[in-house]
């Protein structure tokens, strides 16, 4: 089959690749209709997650029909349009039982973490869906089969950036009448600012550089900052949410700007990436407020404002969503026509364009917001 598999730092290319087969009585392939590029995939490709190699299979937004079951498999069945949230996860361990499907305690024996489709090494090992055949382990807890009238780009991101933006806004606490900032406006940064929006959020502050993204955020409602027009975005938020926000959540993680220490602490593995979202949070959040972090980070982080955030009780909450355990709450959302996140498709492609979609999207050319790749 052809895939989009990984070739070094900044580096993809569509290969031929062998096909994948069941492994495991629980197991599924699906044949891949939809699959998209997440903001995390580039994460990867900037060689800030340990455990990447050459050839290895990208994407973890996938979606598509099923075309083999295993002879356990009873939650879906050969021929169903199913969704594959990113999270692989057992159903049976402590944390799955718990609904914390991304902490699964089976999926992942190469680390703490739970095991994420198309993540590296690191994280499983799970090949992932940027491809035209997909293996799903754990069919009966992840894949979701999805109502014919739904067409793809309706229900794609219900296998991550939906989830992941509202359980954003959900462990972030937020509530009607609050001031949210949100850092970063790229795809679960804009359904972030949606989903505070939908939780009844007095007022969103929307903050990046990138001036595309600033106005797709102004259409929603939200006010609008250029980090690179301050000379301190933090204390710029503060004053202007008269001492701080309830609710920051920062949809940033490891690739925002970084600085010219930082560059060279990355490049000596003294630093895992930038932490110039969370330094604009600390002075963003008022006291006793909350930060949430679903941008991805990884590896430890020198000069951390742990101070700013203690003195000020501020809690704060992050990790990877449990996905599985949102998919049906938005799924019905979707159906009643109640919240939509097509909107923020700009690139629509072929899977042998993959390394073109890679490329405006890492590199924020043609105005791209979210590719969605068709095998």
């Amino acid at each position: 089959m052809k895939a989009i598999v990984y070739k070094g730092i900044r580096n993809v290319a569509l290969q031929t690749v062998e096909d994948p087969k069941l492994e495991r009585a629980d197991d599924i392939i699906v044949r891949v209709t939809s699959t998209a590029i997440c903001g995390s995939d580039l994460h990867l490709i900037h060689g800030r997650v340990r455990g990447m190699y050459d050839g290895y299979v990208l994407g973890h937004e996938t979606m598509g029909i099923v075309e083999e079951a295993g002879k356990e498999v009873t939650r879906v069945k050969k021929g169903d349009r199913v969704i594959v949230p990113f999270p692989v996860s057992c159903g049976h361990c402590a944390f799955c039982e718990a609904g914390e499907y991304s902490q699964c305690d089976n999926s992942n024996p190469n680390g703490e973490a739970g095991g994420l489709l198309g993540y590296s090494e690191s994280f499983g090992d799970y090949a992932g869906g940027q491809a035209q055949y997909l293996r799903v382990p754990y069919a009966n807890v992840g894949p979701v089969k999805v109502p014919e009238e739904l067409d793809d780009e309706q229900v794609l991101f219900l296998t991550d950036i939906l989830p992941t933006s509202r359980w954003g806004a959900e462990i972030g606490g937020v509530k009607k009448g609050d001031t949210v900032v949100v850092l970063g406006c790229g795809p679960v940064g804009l359904l972030t600012i949606k989903w505070a929006l939908f939780l009844g959020a007095g007022r969103v502050l929307a903050v990046d550089n990138v001036g595309y993204r600033l106005a797709h955020a102004a259409g929603y409602g939200a006010e609008t900052l250029n980090f690179e027009d301050y000379d301190n975005t933090g204390l710029e938020l503060k004053e202007l949410t008269h001492g701080g926000a309830d609710v920051v959540i920062d949809c940033v993680g490891m690739d925002g700007k970084m600085s010219a220490m930082e560059k060279m602490e990355s490049v000596l593995k003294l630093q895992a990436g930038s932490k110039s979202a969370v330094e604009i949070a600390c002075e963003a959040v008022r006291k006793c407020g909350t930060v949430a972090m679903v941008g991805v980070y990884g590896g430890r982080y020198n000069a951390f404002p742990l101070g700013n955030f203690f003195s000020r009780n501020v809690a704060l909450r992050m990790g990877q969503c449990p996905a599985q355990r949102y998919i049906e709450p938005i799924l019905e959302l979707i159906r009643q026509g109640r919240f939509d996140a097509t909107d923020i498709i700009t690139h629509r492609l072929r899977l042998e364009e993959g390394e073109h979609g890679y490329q405006v999207f890492d590199k924020k050319e043609e105005n791209c917001i979210k590719v969605v790749l068709k095998p």
